[in-house]
């Protein structure tokens, strides 16, 4: 049932404008996803009946999310496997690009400086691969220490109902980027602290001048040269 959820071109479109995490209405997906208010509305039930999105009321008003994010990680593993299209304007190039730099994977850091700040973090031992789980991480005690100097409650985050530190392959990298609720957590810092901004184009993030020189002397983040853009970028982008 879920795969067939996903795989109709409309709900796969609302999908994809969710995973930012950002509650929006329904008339707002419907022209994102190209539809009409009722066709939008249909979609909408069909995916609340399948559990994978939620809503809540404002008023008169109802904002729908994904479900959770577990959703967000299995659309993003999507990605992996779907077949790539080519950017076929300058848009979906320049939104192809932007995603692949940097960007929110439902609450997390994704996209090129998402997979170099883990790098970072292994490669100054503030977390490692975790033996019997290699898709999970565990903190250090240099790292607790660094993570608390960033400003984040390492134990509280431990207690979230939700994985602690795991890995997501980036579909635009190829490569892993942290997620859990550790990954939502330094996420949220970086906002606040003005190190990452939301950019112009939906889901993309801007590392800041700011970040740049902040992460570098937090966690010893390298800039590398850009990767090209994926091609799945600018078909998730376009809502394909």
């Amino acid at each position: 049932m879920t795969a067939a959820l996903i795989a109709d071109p409309t709900r796969a479109a609302i999908l994809q404008a969710l995973i930012p995490g950002r509650p929006l209405a329904a008339g707002e997906l419907a022209r994102l996803a190209g539809v009409t208010a009722a066709t939008a509305s249909f979609h909408l039930a069909k995916l609340l009946d399948g559990g994978m999105v939620a809503v809540a009321r404002q008023g008169r008003h109802r904002y729908y999310q994904l479900s959770g994010h577990e959703v967000a990680a299995a659309l993003e593993a999507i990605g992996l496997i779907s077949p790539g299209i080519p950017p076929r304007s300058l848009r979906q190039s320049r939104e192809a690009e932007a995603l692949a730099e940097a960007r929110t994977c439902y609450d997390h850091l994704a996209g090129r400086a998402g997979v170099e700040l883990l790098d970072a973090m292994v490669r100054q031992g503030y977390v490692t691969r975790v033996a019997a789980s290699p898709a999970r991480y565990q903190v250090s005690g240099a790292g607790r220490e660094k993570l608390v100097s960033f400003g984040i409650n390492v134990e509280e985050v431990r207690r979230a109902r939700r994985r602690f530190a795991g890995e997501c392959i980036d579909w635009t990298q190829r490569r892993g980027h942290l997620n859990g609720a550790l990954a939502a957590a330094v996420t949220e810092r970086l906002f606040a602290l003005g190190w990452i901004e939301h950019g112009k184009r939906r889901r993309s993030v801007i590392v800041t001048e700011a970040g740049t020189a902040g992460l570098a002397a937090t966690f010893g983040w390298r800039v590398a040269s850009a990767a090209p853009p994926n091609p799945r970028a600018a078909a998730l982008a376009n809502g394909s």
